[in-house]
């Protein structure tokens, strides 16, 4: 399958792109990953879409991360409306319309915004993958998931949160048992995984801190206020919300979004025996429900 890359200029940076099939003949799919700062690596398990449904798939690292940009010593760009911005020059400078859009994670959250603020009319469908419409719920939520944890878990996380000491070994410890149990467990070392999930990942960690904060659990940096929950009435795309039954993204949480979305045509999905990674756990399944949903909407 051809793949094409490319960087597009931006402001004083560059975002870089990959396309795969690009020159499908049926309408692209455009992805955002999530973090903020996690590039688009563990996407590229898409790919297979882009022959499936004869369309080109677009994967792009948002600045700050990856192989685009890292100004990081520009803090102040780190925000949604930077990257909301980036989106839509990426999408002017390719003369995308009637496409597409699928938002893991922090990239449901950038979908969300960015349908709520353009208003576009030519997005054919919205895919919102494991993501969330309200940083106070998802607060909510994960300190129930922590409550599943061990009692030595609990407490250090609780001291950490009390003290706001968010870099302790024992606290990073018991960060990194949250995530195998609510995310991936998989190690990168791994040979027998795809290429995309062994690649060395360039993380954005300072995009990360000051847009989502030091903690998982809690959003703290300039995110902490984020909610679309009661403006999700005016998308009127077909959308689809999935999710794993083990995921961080709680089966709560989807359903807020599924319930509040004005879309005429929707549906949501539970992927069983998956944590926040459902397009790597369960990846013949996600590609075969997205491969339909697309065909659907075309």
């Amino acid at each position: 399958m051809e793949e094409k890359e490319l960087y597009i200029p931006f402001r004083n940076y560059q975002t870089y792109v990959k396309i795969v099939n690009p020159q499908g003949k049926n309408p692209p799919l455009v992805t955002l990953h999530g973090g903020p700062g996690s590039t688009h690596n563990s996407l590229e398990l898409l790919s297979p879409l882009a022959e499936m449904g004869d369309r080109p798939i677009i994967f792009y690292d948002q600045i700050g991360c990856g192989l685009s940009s890292k100004p990081d010593s520009h803090t102040e760009l780190y925000n949604k409306d930077f990257w909301i911005e980036e989106l839509e020059n990426l999408l002017s400078h390719l003369d995308i319309h009637d496409f597409h859009l699928l938002g893991h994670s922090w990239g449901g959250m950038l979908e969300q915004l960015y349908m709520i603020q353009t208003k576009r009319k030519d997005v054919l469908s919205l895919t919102l993958s494991s993501t969330l419409s309200s940083a106070r719920l998802w607060k909510e939520k994960t300190h129930i998931l922590i409550k599943k944890m061990s009692k030595e878990d609990q407490e250090i996380i609780s001291i950490s949160e009390k003290e706001n000491n968010y870099t302790s070994p024992s606290f990073l410890a018991a960060l990194d048992r949250y995530l195998k149990m609510t995310v991936s467990d998989f190690s990168p070392s791994d040979p027998s995984l795809p290429e995309c999930l062994r690649r060395k990942k360039i993380r954005g960690e300072v995009a990360y801190l000051t847009a989502w904060g030091p903690s998982e659990f809690t959003p703290l940096g300039n995110l902490k206020e984020y909610e679309t929950t009661s403006f999700l009435k005016n998308i009127k795309t077909p959308a689809l919300v999935c999710y794993g039954s083990l995921d961080e993204s709680t089966k709560k949480q989807n359903q807020l979004m599924y319930l509040s979305l004005g879309s005429s045509k929707k549906k949501i999905l539970e992927f069983s025996n998956a944590r926040h990674m459902t397009y790597f756990e369960r990846n013949e399944e996600y590609l075969k429900e997205i491969g339909e949903w697309l065909s659907s909407n075309d």
